[in-house]
Parts: C-alpha cells; structure tokens; sequence
C-alpha cells in the first residue's frame, strides 16, 4: 500500500473517530479492525478509494456526531457510497436485549444487501471486514474459550450463529466477487470451523 495524502488522512480520522472505543473481545482498542480491514484490502487492490472505504467502513455505524455529509465532504461519493452500502442498521437506543433479538434480522438484511449487488468495491470491503472479524473471534477464541461469546449479540448458540453467518457470506462473495479475497476468507471460515464448530 502507498501512504497516500489520502490514505493518511483516513488513518487520522478514523483514530480520531475510533478513540476510546474498544472492541468486544481481546481486550484492544477499536482502530486494530479498520487498520486491519484497510491493509488486508491493500494487499488485493490499488484502489485508493476502496481502501480508505476500508479504513472509514465502521464510523457511520458506531460513531455518534459523524454522519453521511461528514463522511462525503472529507473522502467523497466513492468511499461514501461503499460504506453506506456495508454499515449495517443498529439503533442506538437498542438494548442488549433488543440487539439480540434482532441479530438474525439483521444480518439476513445485510446478507440480501449484498446479494444484490456485483459492485467490486462494495463486496471486496464487505468480505475483508468479515475476514478479520473471524481472524480476529479465531485468535481470542485460543485464548478466552467458550467465554468469549459471552460478549456478543449472537442468539445462542453463538459458535452456530456465527458460523452460519460466515457461511451464507462466502456463497454470497463466491457469486459475486471476482477477487482472490475470497480465497482467503473460505481459510479463515474452515480455520474458525475448526476452532469452533460449525
């Protein structure tokens, strides 16, 4: 990846965007995702769009006070339009419980969302999030177990959830995205499998 101006500036904003915020399992600050996700992007495309998109993905999702005309006055209709397309609909005023209680909803939503479209840049953004988000419940699953679905909104049980989640998304990626990404998640998705069931 080339440190662009651009690029850099994306970086800025999402610490900045991110601060304080922690991921819910490993015990790290939130930027390691959007970090993750823009470099996992640069090692299969030169799209300096797409990978700022990467970098930014999260921010319209859970990041109060920056809205659409924020994002689309600092990185443009590009990067806009493909993280408005894989921000998912999460209600601030959810609670945990309503959150549970509606995961499947929601992701049976993003899943059709995504069938729907063979836009390269979308999907390739969307599949790297979900290739560290399974690295990343891989790697704190050695070490916390059981005890990390503790965590997460998933109905139980949560491993078969997840899982069915992962999986529906590879079909999806397997139609309609033509890059090696792909590849990679189906190898973390049959790592994950491995760890944690199906």
């Amino acid at each position: 990846m080339k440190l662009t101006p651009k690029i850099q500036k994306a970086i800025d904003k999402s610490a900045k965007l991110h601060n304080k915020q922690m991921r819910k399992t490993g015990k790290l600050p939130y930027i390691v995702h959007p970090y993750s996700v823009g470099a996992i992007l640069s090692n299969y495309t030169d799209d300096e769009d797409v990978i700022i998109a990467g970098f930014m993905h999260d921010v319209l999702e859970d990041v109060e006070g920056y809205n659409v005309s924020d994002l689309r006055r600092d990185f443009g209709n590009k990067v806009t339009n493909i993280v408005l397309y894989v921000s998912e609909d999460k209600r601030p005023s959810d609670t945990e419980e309503m959150a549970r209680r509606t995961w499947k909803a929601r992701k049976i939503k993003y899943i059709n969302a995504l069938k729907n479209t063979t836009n390269q840049n979308i999907l390739m953004v969307a599949c790297a999030d979900k290739v560290h988000n399974l690295q990343a419940f891989s790697e704190v699953y050695e070490e916390e177990g059981e005890d990390m679905w503790k965590t997460f909104n998933a109905p139980k049980p949560k491993a078969i959830s997840t899982m069915w989640f992962h999986n529906e998304l590879l079909t999806v990626f397997k139609k309609n995205l033509k890059n090696r990404i792909v590849e990679e998640y189906e190898e973390i998705i049959a790592m994950a499998t491995d760890r944690f069931g199906e």
